[in-house]
């Protein structure tokens, strides 16, 4: 027991002689055990550099450069006849309204073979944490007991918007992770309409007649 005490205290004069005193005032440079990229090297404005002759950090602009705007206003900033996609069809890609608000609906047409696509990139990247029937039963909850998964059932979700749920998708929340960089913004508006197929069907009663145009309004369709 004596030896865990003596290694213990050790332990401690150690970590306190190295870091313990970090940010207070020294007479000396502080030694540094994680530096924490606080010193690396970069350009500063108008800064001198030892690199080119002139000694500046400031480069000029290249001979011929034309200024067009500081703004993704396509007027401002491109030529006439540029069409840039995110302005044509904003909540396609940003799941929000003009206003800011959130985007109700779907932003593209909605048939059969789009919810089938929702349903093969659902499977692909989401069954495995909120399970494929989208009650948050997945393999993660049942097989490794990640218990802190969303079920899609919940009535706080289906009550979101869709452009809301794009967000989510797009970005994550809490523990789940962004997929933006993983589905087009078609594939995540298709998960979102295969989702709806799933809410539908989890809260279906013997009584839901699956004709009903009704049900068929809710995904769009």
């Amino acid at each position: 027991m004596r030896y865990f005490i003596a290694i213990l205290g050790f332990a401690v004069v150690a970590v306190v002689s190295l870091a313990g005193f970090r940010g207070t005032r020294f007479t000396q440079p502080p030694l540094y055990i994680f530096p924490d990229m606080e010193w690396q090297k970069r350009y500063r404005a108008q800064g001198e550099n030892d690199f080119f002759a002139n000694k500046r950090d400031d480069r000029p602009v290249v001979a011929g450069t034309v200024q067009r705007g500081y703004s993704w206003a396509e007027k401002d900033v491109f030529a006439g006849d540029y069409k840039y996609p995110v302005t044509q069809n904003p909540p396609l890609y940003t799941g929000r309204k003009p206003d800011g608000s959130w985007y109700a609906g779907y932003p593209v047409r909605v048939d059969a073979a789009f919810v089938e696509l929702g349903r093969q990139k659902f499977n692909i990247f989401c069954a495995v944490c909120h399970g494929q029937a989208g009650d948050g039963n997945g393999i993660t909850k049942v097989g490794y007991g990640m218990v802190a998964v969303k079920s899609l059932l919940d009535p706080t979700v289906m009550a979101e918007p869709e452009g809301q749920i794009f967000s989510t998708i797009s970005y994550g929340i809490r523990t789940m992770g962004g997929y933006g960089d993983r589905l087009t913004p078609v594939e995540r508006w298709a998960v979102i309409s295969y989702v709806h197929a799933l809410q539908l069907a989890g809260n279906a009663s013997v009584k839901t007649d699956v004709t009903d145009p009704r049900g068929r309004a809710q995904l769009g369709l």
